[in-house]
């Protein structure tokens, strides 16, 4: 029987078994099996759908911009069964030795999710790794409890920068769909934002940037902005998990010591404490001087007031930032 079929699991030999010869148990089924060198194998399916969404997908990226490539995760570990559909993941039973041999195999395939279309699920983990893809919110809950204005409503200039955004990230994050409900607001906010987050000079990188606002996020329990940030501070640092730990724990979290010096100031700020020589000394030992203190202070209360809109609005992240 497995001679003929390969898939055939265990239950299915029992129950042939059982109504054509007599009643075996499972275990004594596969004791026989591994006594011939036969070896069950896990692998998940990909079905015809898939298999042509994933091919179309090739060529319409090929000329992505490496930002929008820089924004994703991959993970080439998954290898496809390209035979026959085992409800997920199921039995294929090789002789020992044989399961490596090249007609039982598939090349590794970039492990993007596409049932509902080409690269338009949910972010999944596959391989013990976390992967983000582009997609289009499907949840039933609304991205805020504001009105999101309809595009061709808002004023041109709005609209503008949210295409540059969404063609820059391969995605728009949600705050600004739900800024947009109040134009002028969303101005001055994004202007903001992009004075603290793009400028060019100071010692503070972007990573170091998204770690302070992952702290300051924590601290003031913000589950729009520890989801988004925390997973900008992943792509910019290329480190998977201290921004797990900072949100958690940041005084266990495996931070070197210019990282905790510039947390713990992003944190006398948002409590706030009063800031005194001793502060601006303990960031000066790690190349940190008082314009740096000025930029970690400034993003800092910036963030404590997006935090807190994000509250008003009841900001739903993105599923492309989730990060479990």
């Amino acid at each position: 029987m497995v001679k003929e079929n390969p898939f055939t699991t265990s239950s299915q030999e029992k129950n042939t078994l059982q109504v054509e010869v007599f009643s075996l148990s499972k275990s004594t089924i596969k004791r026989r099996l591994h006594k011939r060198k036969y070896r069950g194998f896990s692998k998940p399916f990909i079905n015809l759908k898939n298999r042509k969404a994933r091919l179309n997908f090739a060529p319409k990226h090929l000329k992505m911009p490496a930002q929008y490539w820089n924004r994703i995760l991959w993970t080439v570990k998954t290898k496809i069964n390209l035979y026959q559909n085992m409800g997920g993941s199921g039995v294929v039973r090789r002789r020992l030795g044989a399961v490596h041999d090249l007609k039982h195999t598939t090349s590794p395939l970039l492990s993007a999710n596409v049932s509902n279309g080409i690269l338009q699920t949910t972010r999944f983990i596959t391989g013990g790794r976390l992967v983000y893809s582009q997609q289009s919110d499907d949840s039933s809950r609304p991205v805020s409890r504001y009105p999101i204005p309809n595009k061709k409503d808002l004023p041109h200039d709005i609209v503008k920068k949210m295409e540059e955004v969404e063609k820059e990230d391969g995605i728009l994050p949600n705050i600004y769909k739900a800024m947009a409900h109040r134009p002028n607001e969303f101005r001055h906010f994004f202007a903001h934002y992009d004075c603290l987050m793009n400028k060019e000079t100071g010692n503070l990188s972007r990573a170091d940037k998204e770690l302070l606002i992952v702290a300051t996020s924590a601290y003031n329990k913000c589950p729009y902005c520890v989801t988004a940030h925390g997973a900008q501070h992943i792509i910019h640092s290329k480190n998977p998990i201290l921004a797990y730990q900072v949100i958690i724990n940041w005084g266990l979290a495996e931070l070197n010591q210019r990282e905790r010096a510039m947390v713990e100031f992003a944190l006398a700020i948002a409590k706030p404490e009063n800031i005194t020589e001793i502060h601006f000394k303990q960031l000066e030992k790690h190349g940190l001087d008082r314009e740096d203190a000025w930029d970690i202070a400034a993003i800092t209360a910036f963030f404590a007031m997006a935090n807190r809109l994000a509250y008003l609005m009841d900001l739903r992240p993105n599923d492309e930032f989730c990060m479990s």
